[in-house]
């Protein structure tokens, strides 16, 4: 089934949240044709009385005015020029943004006010975009984050029907990389039982470190109201022997433990300094700061995004 687009004007572009690190996000459409198995935002459609089965990512809201509400936004004089997180609640390079240019024309705003700002996807139509971001980097602080949440191609075609390969995405991520762009690779989310085996997890930090990523960052899947139910059934199609073990991995909320977490992520960590992760110029770099709270923020920041 083919996804309708709705082309409708915003009133806003730029939503804020508080407590995290960034207090600005900008998404130029609503709804995500990726339809990720596991994607938080079902929880937050839910939330607002919209489908968050199968029907999610069957509808694009298409923010056709979004650049041009956001320059006016970035010429306000109680703007401060903070950083600003594209993709929050929707991949901003999935197919659509092919034909309607919207990311970029709100990446060639950010670049006029030489405003910092991250990008959040799973799209490698990102690269077409190249020569704007290694503008937008000589002017402000800018990073792209990739999520490659595992090589594994049956994992990838059950839990991620309609992104790109992940091969593709890496290609993205060396094609930045040797542009001068910061990119940066997020194993996210990690699902327990499924893409945690050790060496599904060396696989992706060595694919990431040869792509010449300058980081790798990873968090483990969380289940909130709306993600959980279309996840598990989803589980027990695919998986249907780790049902149970889902159902007491999560019996107490939406999120693991971080007894149960930290093997994983520690795991990640010491790969990362195993495998001589190193930047352009043979020099060790460091994760983002807190990488394992973006996608937390991320949420938070749906809260205004999807209202």
């Amino acid at each position: 089934m083919r996804p309708i687009y709705r082309e409708e004007p915003c009133k806003t572009a730029l939503n804020r949240t508080a407590g995290m690190p960034f207090r600005w996000t900008l998404n130029p459409y609503m709804g995500c044709v990726h339809r990720c198995t596991y994607c938080y935002v079902r929880a937050y459609e839910k939330r607002a009385d919209r489908p968050a089965d199968d029907r999610y990512g069957r509808s694009i809201r298409v923010k056709t005015n979004v650049a041009t509400v956001l320059r006016h936004e970035l010429q306000r004089r109680s703007w401060r020029h903070e950083t600003v997180a594209i993709g929050a609640a929707t991949d901003p390079y999935q197919p659509a943004e092919g034909s309607y240019k919207l990311s970029r024309a709100c990446i060639e705003a950010l670049t006029a006010a030489r405003n910092p700002f991250g990008i959040i996807t799973r799209g490698p139509l990102v690269i077409r975009d190249v020569d704007l971001l290694q503008e937008a980097s000589r002017r402000a602080a800018v990073a792209v984050n990739v999520s490659v949440p595992t090589l594994d191609a049956t994992v990838w075609r059950r839990t991620e029907p309609g992104t790109a390969p992940p091969a593709q995405r890496l290609r993205a991520i060396r094609a930045l990389s040797d542009a001068g762009v910061r990119v940066n690779l997020a194993i996210a989310p990690i699902l327990p039982g499924i893409s945690d085996r050790p060496e599904q997890l060396e696989a992706v930090v060595e694919a990431a470190r040869d792509a010449g990523a300058a980081a790798v960052w990873a968090n483990l899947l969380h289940l909130r109201p709306g993600t959980r139910e279309h996840f598990l059934s989803e589980l027990a199609r695919d998986w249907p022997e780790l049902l149970g073990h889902y159902r007491q991995l999560y019996r107490a909320g939406a999120y693991l433990s971080d007894a149960a977490q930290a093997p994983t992520l520690r795991r990640v960590a010491e790969l990362r300094r195993a495998i001589d992760f190193t930047g352009r110029h043979g020099t060790p770099i460091e994760p983002p700061p807190a990488p394992q709270q973006l996608q937390l923020f991320a949420e938070m920041a749906l809260t205004a995004a999807v209202a």
